[in-house]
């Protein structure tokens, strides 16, 4: 059953501003020119002319200066220091497309000319149009002298316009141990902030306030997200609103800050005042893209679906109306829809047209691939054969890391098989504070629970997993459920329900879990009427109506033609790659059936490690030919001597062929590697129930109630011993007892009434009630 999913949260919010950032003048640029200093130095080596040029600048006669330039350059066409002249002039004219122009010209005479150079990087960054001319520009200065700080933080500066993140970060890590100005340590904070290393950022805009800079304007939105993303929306607040109150009217950069504002605000819970803050952004179309992901940030926040509804709506006429579209922005539209069901067949079109653009881009390429996996157009084992065949080196660009690495975590429960392509990206330092969490899932699925902490706690350390400890619960709610500590369990998974999350994917997780719990309790009632609160929650969910059929099946309250009927239902509709847990659930909870055997098969290929799936196909198998069967069980054993699973399946089918002996001998070798374990402990008092060696059945299911106080299976089957043991009026008292016990706690077992009637007309089960692996 899914556990939640934190990767639908679409943390993607350094992506916010980002795009505007170009030609807004959301990062400042260093001043170049000394104007006098220039014409000091050049004026005893050029003609009179030219010297009368610069003399006229340097007095501030600007179109004077242009004229008397333009004079020389027609009779001397290629002297440096007059097209030098001319391009200053531009410049302090204020006619910069001619200033850059004339400063390339310089370049076709003296290639190296570092004012040039310069001043052409500084440009760049004034129109995106001229922002790859610009670092063209800087790489040849830093070709010239890779000391040259102020080139290298201009680069930077342009990098973090274009979002090339790690680019302009590898520039500004150089700067910053370079002395650097005040400027280039704001740039840096706002280059970091935006790359979603929010700790850096705030520690480099603390840094540049120590200068007793003031972070303003533009500046200030990066700074809030920081502050936000940091766990401090409220102060994130306070810098947006001192700002906003000391602007006026709707500019580029006002714009974006409502925006920020509007998200601060749905962080702290301010859901009316974030609507309000953008009521003026509605119905602009140089606003669209800002309020869109202003909108879907607080649907995320507030679980109303109501803003992401019109964040949709805004992205899609995004892709449809704006000309000139990029592809950083067609990306970012794919990442954000890829993230609502509703949206995923659309936002897998614009991912292949993109990858079909830049076919070297191998994060289109894994991002494809996983929406392919997550809609069920390709299975499992193809997922994993397209990210093995492209990923076994994986790409040197940084950016491309960023987007693997984002693109996996939005996998589920990824199998532990790309274990080692996770451990990759970790290993190289990609940040993305998710990748520990998916590694602790899989972790978990190997049984390496010490690692698995380890990993949890490496998130955990994050500022996006303090922000998100709920994710962190519900797998250490996993992690005591498979050791056994079913309470603990239970308590970790009440309190996360307690908390009332607003991620929605977090809460269902912690109601399956705690459903799940429920169920290996054997209070299937109950766990059935959490799985009426799921999907109240989640009405367009099918997957969930799979799972509350296999509860409901197990538990009596539907029989299983009404069950096997909820299946045919998805499976007529649904691909065979389609496989979600509560598929595997309901499939494994009904009768093993030789129709079937395709669709066990099939789910095998996602959930090759599934006891219930696998026990069903080995009694299809044992149908034919039991040799058949228990060839594969020893294959099972074999390929994973360590494997409880295999030992669960060979149990119960020896239990079903008769065989005891066998079937004692593999609950004992589970028991043997985790003594604790309590559905084999459960399952060998069944054992010892029909061989009717019933002290000893009573040892072990005691053994289960000390593990887990709770566990109606044990309650029960104590019970049906007292009773076989021919104290049957002691038995019935007990189960009286054991009813009023759920009924004062509003648990209502009618198990519990069947096995009274039973022991009321004197017919007894020889062994105890099922365990619930067994009724998976």
């Amino acid at each position: 059953m899914n556990r939640g999913s934190p990767g639908r949260r679409a943390d993607r919010l350094w992506r916010i501003g980002v795009s505007s950032m170009v030609g807004l003048g959301l990062i400042g640029s260093p001043i170049l020119e000394g104007i006098t200093g220039t014409a000091v130095a050049i004026a005893q080596s050029v003609p009179a002319p030219v010297r009368e040029a610069y003399t006229l600048l340097g007095r501030g006669l600007v179109n004077q200066a242009i004229t008397a330039f333009q004079q020389v350059l027609r009779q001397s066409p290629r002297l440096v220091e007059a097209r030098l002249g001319l391009a200053i002039a531009y410049r302090r004219a204020g006619r910069d497309a001619e200033a850059l122009q004339a400063y390339e010209q310089v370049l076709e005479t003296d290639p190296d000319n570092r004012l040039a150079l310069m001043t052409i990087g500084i440009l760049g960054g004034y129109r995106t149009e001229w922002q790859n001319r610009g670092i063209t520009a800087l790489n040849r200065l830093l070709e010239n002298n890779s000391n040259d700080m102020e080139a290298r933080a201009q680069r930077a500066l342009l990098y973090g316009y274009q979002s090339r993140f790690a680019e302009a970060i590898a520039d500004y890590n150089i700067v910053l141990q370079r002395n650097p100005t005040p400027d280039a340590v704001l740039g840096a904070a706002q280059v970091y902030a935006y790359s979603g290393n929010y700790s850096g950022g705030l520690a480099l805009f603390n840094r540049y306030r120590e200068t007793g800079g003031a972070i303003e304007g533009s500046a200030a939105i990066a700074y809030a997200l920081a502050l936000r993303q940091t766990g401090n929306p409220a102060q994130a607040v306070q810098v947006l609103e001192s700002q906003l109150r000391q602007t006026s009217g709707l500019t580029s950069t006002t714009i974006q800050m409502r925006s920020s504002l509007a998200i601060a605000y749905a962080a702290t819970g301010q859901f009316d005042q974030a609507a309000s803050v953008l009521t003026p952004l509605r119905g602009r179309s140089d606003s669209r893209m800002i309020l869109a992901r202003a909108l879907h940030e607080i649907g995320q926040s507030s679980g109303n679906p109501v803003p992401s509804q019109e964040a949709i709506a805004l992205y899609r006429e995004v892709l449809t109306q704006a000309p000139n579209l990029t592809v950083g922005l067609a990306r970012e539209v794919a990442d954000v829809l890829s993230s609502y069901p509703q949206e995923q067949s659309y936002a897998l079109e614009i991912y292949r047209q993109l990858a079909q653009q830049q076919p070297g881009d191998r994060g289109l390429l894994v991002q494809q691939t996983v929406l392919e996996r997550q809609l069920g157009l390709i299975s499992n084992a193809d997922l994993q054969q397209r990210l093995q065949t492209s990923l076994q080196i994986l790409p040197d660009n940084l950016d491309q890391q960023r987007a693997i690495a984002q693109a996996l975590t939005r996998l589920d429960a990824p199998s532990p098989d790309l274990l080692p392509l996770y451990q990759r990206l970790l290993q190289a330092e990609v940040d993305e504070p998710l990748l520990n969490f998916r590694i602790a899932q899989m972790l978990i699925q190997r049984n390496e629970f010490a690692a698995a902490k380890n990993a949890l706690a490496a998130y955990a350390a994050t500022p996006q997993g303090m922000q998100n400890q709920a994710t962190s619960l519900l797998l250490l709610a996993e992690i005591d459920r498979r050791e056994g500590n079913l309470q603990a369990s239970a308590q970790r998974y009440q309190t996360i329900i307690s908390s009332n999350p607003s991620d929605a994917g977090v809460l269902s997780g912690a109601l399956q879990g705690l459903a799940g719990i429920l169920q290996s309790q054997g209070r299937l009632p109950e766990a059935v009427a959490l799985y009426d609160q799921i999907i109240a929650r989640n009405p367009q969910d099918q997957a969930k109506q799979l799972g509350r059929a296999s509860l409901a099946y197990q538990a009596r309250l539907i029989s299983q033609a009404e069950a096997e009927a909820v299946l045919s239902s998805w499976v007529s509709v649904r691909p065979l790659t389609d496989t979600p847990p509560e598929l595997v659930s309901l499939v494994s909870a009904l009768p093993a059936n030789p129709q079937r055997e395709a669709l066990y098969a099939a789910l095998l290929e996602t959930n090759p490690d599934s006891v219930p799936l696998q026990l069903r196909l080995v009694q299809v198998m044992a149908t034919r030919n039991p040799n058949l069967a228990q060839a594969e069980i020893n294959r099972l054993i074999a390929r994973d001597p360590e494997n409880v699973g295999a030992y669960f399946v060979q149990g119960q089918l020896a239990q079903e062929l008769g065989n005891l002996n066998l079937a004692s001998r593999s609950y004992e070798t589970i028991l043997g590697q985790n003594p604790n374990n309590v559905d084999a402990l459960s399952a060998l008092g069944g054992i010892r129930f029909q061989q009717r060696r019933f002290d000893s059945a009573s040892q072990i299911y005691n053994e289960v109630l000390a593990i887990d106080p709770s566990n109606t299976i044990a309650q029960t089957s104590l019970i049906s011993l007292t009773a076989v043991q021919g104290r049957r009026l002691e038995a019935l008292q007990q189960l009286e007892q054991l009813q009023l016990q759920q009924s004062s706690s509003g648990q209502v077992d009618p198990n519990l009434a069947q096995q009274q009637q039973q022991l009321r007309e004197g017919f007894l089960q020889q062994r105890g009630f099922q365990p619930p692996w067994e009724r998976f």
